[in-house]
């Protein structure tokens, strides 16, 4: 499950709902809040949390609130009545320290509940399951990181991963934005610190494919345009990598470069062979002749010219540093931002060059 942070101090929620609604559109189903951030004004939280509570329930969207027993209380609530937060749209609550075990089990049986995956011990977690905890109503929630060099480290992150799973918990942590940054900072809010200077959709693939992990959070305000036509195509099963053209490259080959391709099933140690490229290799009477026949780095779009026969036509994408072959005509290279997600384009994964 894909999901978004909409922060209650930031603006009215009517203001952000178009984004919310974009969002939900683009696959998004999941809205995270947080009730105790020292920069926001506390007292517009009510009203904030029950706007952005009908929003949610308008657009059939999970809202899941970060609350303390300080900002519970603010609300009018108790852990007892807490539980009636789900009359205002909410969920279940992210809950984490000053709230004794036996309470995070009884809550267990009548909302979801988001534990702080970093405290939870294998020892706890089983104290908590034989005394009754309801594992199906509770996930385990990573934080995000807004100072530099706080973020955790993917090898120990994967392997908090396994007890939960073990457990048949859902896991969560968040990736970062590139379009409007959280304060007050503004150094992005991702749970690994590897993800702060990555996309947000190399990201979302690292945290899926090699962490196990079940809900991706977008911790930031926003994502841009571009990050999004990625998430967006992905859901087709597509990943987009966007490139910039080589001067030098003819606009006729560019424009059939850019169509669905599906990386070969017998995945290339150096190379991402796009299957579909060999059938317009003729281009009926057309000839690909050489052109800017260079040495290929890593992420290199190529095209065969006619001096390799048969293959010629077909499109490549290096995954390694390659010499010049006077037999490869070099059309671009793909973004750095892009580059990460070569390797996600294994055998039999539909893929699509955006030329930018």
């Amino acid at each position: 499950m894909l999901g978004i942070s909409v922060y209650l101090g930031n603006e009215p929620i009517e203001q952000q709902t178009p984004y919310i609604r974009k969002m939900k559109e683009s696959g998004f189903q999941s809205i995270f809040t947080s009730l105790h951030i020292p920069e926001d004004d506390h007292s517009t939280y009510k009203d904030q949390l029950q706007a952005l509570g009908k929003v949610a329930i308008e657009l059939d969207m999970e809202l899941m609130a970060d609350i303390s027993p300080n900002s519970l209380q603010a609300l009018g609530f108790n852990w007892e009545n807490a539980d009636k937060l789900l009359n205002w749209g909410l969920s279940g609550l992210r809950i984490d320290y000053g709230v004794d075990e036996q309470t995070i089990i009884d809550l267990s049986h009548k909302m979801r509940i988001a534990l702080n995956a970093s405290t939870i011990t294998a020892d706890s977690l089983h104290d908590m399951k034989a005394k009754g905890l309801n594992t199906e109503a509770v996930e385990a929630w990573h934080n995000y990181y807004p100072r530099p060099e706080t973020g955790l480290g993917l090898s120990d992150f994967i392997q908090k991963n396994r007890l939960f799973k073990s457990a048949g918990i859902t896991v969560m942590a968040f990736i970062p934005g590139d379009k409007q940054l959280r304060g007050p900072l503004y150094e992005k809010l991702p749970t690994l610190e590897q993800h702060r200077k990555h996309s947000p959709f190399t990201a979302f693939l690292e945290l899926e494919k090699l962490a196990g992990v079940d809900k991706i959070v977008v911790g930031d305000v926003e994502l841009s345009e571009a990050s999004l036509e990625q998430f967006r195509d992905y859901k087709q099963d597509e990943i987009v990598v966007r490139a910039i053209p080589d001067k030098l490259t003819d606009s006729e080959i560019l424009s059939k470069s850019v169509s669905p391709f599906t990386n070969r099933a017998d995945n290339a140690r150096d190379c991402i062979r796009a299957v579909e490229s060999r059938g317009y290799a003729q281009f009926g009477e057309a000839v690909v002749q050489p052109r800017n026949c260079v040495e290929r780095s890593a992420g290199s779009v190529t095209i065969d010219n006619e001096k390799y026969m048969r293959y010629q036509g077909e499109i490549q994408i290096a995954l390694a540093d390659l010499p010049a072959d006077e037999r490869v005509n070099v059309l671009g290279k793909v973004i750095d931002d892009d580059l990460p997600l070569l390797p996600w384009i294994k055998g039999n994964q539909k893929f699509r060059i955006k030329w930018v």
